[in-house]
């Protein structure tokens, strides 16, 4: 179903990305690769990098996209991408789509774009109950997918915590940002010739999501 593949998770802030790349990577043995949790946890661990995105992370702005094409490059050239990855949060712009469309050509991947559709006022719902684990990046949520011990991880029983990019203020600055900057991508997509599926989320178990997105694929 993805053997060589790049799958790319499209969709709004908050509709479930990054809970489905988890999901999808597991069942389908490949790594799940989020620009968002490579770059927290850079700025975790201090880096020179990190103190360059910190602040523009808690504005809900953007990553210049010289910055993220350069650590997506290095991610996508490590020997466990060799046959196949899924992409959680990149390309957001239309810079980011072209750059990433010839990185694939150079490594020679099949592309498909998996798009989830869900309304703002789901989203705007969920992310007040959204969760993260610090220490792994899994996500919960703690009216549809919580934890099955209150507010710590399932894998490795760390503290879960509230990102602050959930908060409205940022919420409202992501959405914007994703009208403005994220949407023409999809035009990219298809005129690129990618193969495109489209999935109504926001309602259900993700797992169902999941399943319903590996139907797709398959068909």
């Amino acid at each position: 179903m993805l053997n060589n593949s790049a799958l790319l998770l499209f969709g709004p802030p908050g509709s479930g990305k990054g809970t489905q790349a988890v999901l999808l990577s597991e069942a389908l043995k490949v790594p799940h690769i989020s620009t968002g949790d490579i770059f927290r946890q850079h700025v975790k661990d201090g880096t020179e990098l990190g103190k360059q995105v910190q602040a523009i992370m808690q504005s809900g702005a953007l990553v210049p996209d010289e910055l993220v094409n350069r650590i997506v490059e290095d991610r996508l050239a490590q020997p466990d991408c060799a046959h196949g990855f899924i992409l959680d949060g990149y390309p957001r712009t239309l810079p980011q789509a072209k750059m990433l469309d010839e990185m694939l050509d150079r490594l020679g991947k099949s592309k498909v774009v998996v798009n989830l559709l869900v309304d703002y006022n789901i989203i705007v719902a969920r992310l007040a109950a959204r969760r993260q684990c610090p220490v792994c990046g899994a996500s919960y949520n703690l009216v549809f997918n919580p934890p099955k011990k209150d507010m710590v991880c399932d894998r490795d029983g760390a503290a879960l915590i509230q990102r602050e990019d959930d908060k409205e203020e940022v919420i409202r600055n992501r959405f914007e940002a994703y009208n403005a900057q994220t949407l023409p991508v999809m035009d990219f997509f298809r005129q690129a010739g990618y193969r495109l599926v489209e999935v109504t989320g926001g309602n259900g178990a993700p797992e169902e999501l999941t399943a319903v997105i590996r139907a797709r694929l398959n068909g």
